[in-house]
């Protein structure tokens, strides 16, 4: 699917591919990136809260990356059908309002300190910033020139990433914060439940004032749903969507998008545990917290940089580039301690950069018409935060070590650097 809009019914239109000239949306595509990726990062700081409340293994902690990333495997094609249904800016209201509520169920959840409701609510968070991404993604490839696609979704992705280094800050302070001189492994039957319901307010108060923010972004989107003037998309089944990935490119950037995004949820789900090993930094929990941040301010200085640098670069080379420097970090940090291991982890944010954006357009690259469906497979293919995470979780339970589950991210690592290569020449456009 794309946009197709027609010179003559909008004056935004361009004859570049039907792209469409309209700066203003571009700024208003850039703050959904931000509010879906300062949402998306806040699962780094309630992991170690509820694996505290809980008294959870790393496994079980790493169900909340499973239970929001699975949203994309379910949503994701379903999404994409809505909002060629019923557009680009009503997909975002509609996602929005679902934002809302899945932060709302907080206050349930809370009130009955029941982990499975807080999976519940985070499921239902991550159904709406699905479709949000699904609207966001192919929009703003689309809005400007198609040459300048990759350098465009990148610099947008820098806005996700600014997201993700203030929303953690925040949440740090205000989730990780704890009642002084409460031991939890001490506390058994109803002083454990009233700590559990008290310190899960500190998470509710959290996402009830989100709610309330989403709640007027997405009164602003609907008051503007009939801004994209021209839209037409083309129908297309399921099983049309699923045919994409029979095209090798397609297939292999899929795979890629499914890896990138397990490897790098994988990393920053363990910052805090990681860091508050006695062998890196010894620090307590909060303090580390404070520290998530610099892995995504990495990604978002990388995504500013990156987007200058892929206006005249090689995008499969520069993704090679990446994806090589990203595994090198991760040798470092697991074969090093202090504060040469901590850094050489959160340096990785740097590499990681231009990854999602990159893999997308590569992937995506002579889709035409079908861009929507292409974007709609690589939002399922997002479920990979889901299961690397947990596989990471169950490696680091087994052998009793996060150190040695950071295989894993390496191997993803490896898996997209061969895709960055594969992919350096221009694909050929889809057949009709």
């Amino acid at each position: 699917m794309a946009m197709a809009p027609t010179a003559a019914a909008d004056p935004a239109s361009t004859a570049d591919g039907g792209n469409v000239d309209a700066p203003e949306l571009r700024l208003f595509v850039m703050a959904l990136f931000f509010l879906f990726g300062g949402i998306t990062s806040l699962n780094d700081v309630i992991i170690p809260k509820l694996k505290d409340l809980f008294t959870l293994n790393y496994t079980q902690a790493m169900l909340v990356q499973f239970c929001f990333f699975t949203a994309y495997a379910v949503i994701g094609v379903p999404g994409a059908l809505l909002v060629k249904r019923i557009g680009y800016m009503r997909g975002a209201a509609v996602g929005l309002t679902t934002m809302m509520a899945g932060c709302l169920l907080f206050i349930p959840a809370s009130q009955s300190a029941l982990y499975v409701l807080f999976l519940f609510a985070l499921f239902i968070l991550a159904s709406g910033v699905v479709l949000v991404q699904v609207v966001s993604n192919p929009l703003i490839t689309l809005l400007g020139p198609a040459r300048t696609a990759s350098s465009r979704l990148t610099f947008a992705q820098a806005f996700n990433s600014l997201g993700t280094v203030l929303f953690p800050l925040i949440g740090a302070s205000v989730i990780l914060g704890k009642i002084k001189d409460v031991k939890v492994d001490e506390l058994v039957g109803p002083a454990l439940d009233a700590y559990r319901v008290t310190e899960s307010r500190l998470v509710v108060n959290t996402y009830i004032a989100l709610a309330a923010a989403l709640g007027l972004v997405a009164l602003v989107v609907w008051a503007n749903r009939n801004r994209l003037k021209g839209e037409r998309h083309e129908a297309s089944s399921l099983s049309a969507s699923l045919a994409l990935l029979a095209r090798p490119r397609f297939g292999f950037g899929a795979l890629c998008i499914f890896l990138y995004v397990g490897a790098e949820v994988s990393i920053g789900s363990i910052i805090v545990n990681y860091l508050a090993q006695a062998s890196v930094l010894g620090i307590d929990h909060e303090t580390a917290g404070g520290e998530i941040w610099k892995y995504w301010f990495g990604a978002m200085v990388g995504r500013f940089i990156g987007s200058a640098v892929l206006r005249f670069a090689n995008p499969g080379l520069t993704l090679a580039g990446c994806a090589a420097g990203a595994a090198l970090l991760l040798a470092v940090s697991t074969h090093t301690s202090g504060l040469v291991a901590a850094y050489s982890l959160l340096a990785i944010g740097l590499m990681n950069s231009i990854m999602f954006p990159t893999i997308f357009t590569l992937a995506c690259e002579g889709l035409g018409p079908r861009a929507a469906d292409g974007s709609g497979i690589i939002n399922v293919a997002i479920f990979g935060g889901a299961v690397v995470p947990l596989a990471t979780g169950a490696l680091a339970d087994a052998t009793g070590s996060l150190t040695t589950a950071l295989v894993l991210p390496a191997l993803c690592y490896g898996v997209i650097l061969a895709f960055g290569f594969f992919a350096r020449r221009p694909a050929a456009p889809l057949a009709a």
